[in-house]
């Protein structure tokens, strides 16, 4: 029996940890990949505080992961198969641990673009990440989909590497910032195809081209590359609290200010949560807010 266990170790789950370990709080986080979540596929972070200039992602995971571990918080790499919100039970796949308290930090994966040469070539072209994959395509012609932040950083990373960058999105803007914007046009590398949709990504043994609509004329292009990276936004990893807990018509988790899902005694943060802005600093302000609620629920309870 556990005070708090914390589900996920990304920025919400490791700052959760650094404020029940400080509570004093018997608490244990399960994570079923690596300490740092999806924030590692983000090459740096320049908007988290105190940073000049920027710090990279896997420096920031580390400092915060040394900070959980050194109050004592419990830390054990395995994957929750079953969830019970109410009797707070868990089972990985090692062990069963039950609690006083949960919170829910999972985060959330890439959208597809579920079109036909998707699921064909990933790993083969099709790519979800270019922090990990920018290297393989060194002097080669890319695309990336998308229009917001994630696609703007990760096409100036990817303009590191290739010979040129193609971003394709669906509306006549990016919704990217206005700075991201301003140091896409300068890079003489990228380019942009607006107003258009990938259907088809087309190859043999490997990506060799997309196939493109434009919205407006309904014309149809073919434009060769190399790669696909795709940057669409994101689907929380929930499916073990559906119908548990009240979510969204995405299935994202819905709190209250203070973390508190309705479920009581379970409480989330980070990005498996509905909100409005998902940044690393928004995911660690839930994971503090969510912690402090979950050592008031313990205490409580005594």
């Amino acid at each position: 029996m556990y005070d708090l266990v914390i589900i996920g170790a990304g920025p919400a789950g490791l700052t959760a940890g650094l404020y029940a370990g400080r509570f004093r709080l018997t608490t244990l986080i399960l994570e079923k990949l690596t300490v740092g979540g999806r924030i590692l596929l983000t090459e740096t972070i320049e908007n988290f505080p105190g940073f000049y200039k920027g710090i990279s992602s896997w420096q920031l995971i580390q400092q915060m992961e040394k900070q959980v571990k050194d109050l004592a918080v419990e830390f054990r790499i395995e994957e929750v198969r079953y969830i019970d919100c109410n009797k707070k039970i868990l089972k990985t796949d090692k062990a069963t641990y039950t609690a006083k308290a949960l919170i829910i930090a999972t985060g959330a994966r890439a959208k597809r673009l579920n079109v036909e040469g998707e699921e064909k070539f990933i790993g083969k072209g099709v790519s979800y990440c270019a922090i990990c994959d920018a290297p393989l395509y060194k002097e080669k012609e890319v695309v990336i989909v998308g229009g917001g932040d994630a696609v703007a950083e990760e096409a100036l990373y990817l303009a590191r590497f290739a010979k040129s960058v193609k971003i394709i999105h669906r509306r006549e803007q990016l919704r990217a910032s206005q700075i991201l914007k301003e140091r896409l046009k300068e890079n003489k590398k990228i380019d942009f195809i607006l107003n258009s949709i990938v259907t088809e990504i087309i190859g043999q043994d490997k990506v060799k081209a997309v196939r493109i609509r434009n919205k407006d004329t309904e014309k149809q292009e073919v434009i060769a590359c190399e790669a696909v990276f795709i940057y669409i936004g994101y689907e929380p990893e929930t499916a073990l609290i559906k119908g548990q807990i009240k979510l969204d018509e995405a299935d994202f988790i819905i709190t209250d200010e203070k973390m508190q899902t309705s479920q009581e005694g379970v409480f989330a943060c980070g990005d498996c949560c509905k909100k409005d802005l998902y940044q690393v600093i928004t995911a660690c302000a839930e994971g503090a807010i969510a912690a402090n609620s979950a050592y008031k629920y313990i205490t409580q309870k005594k």
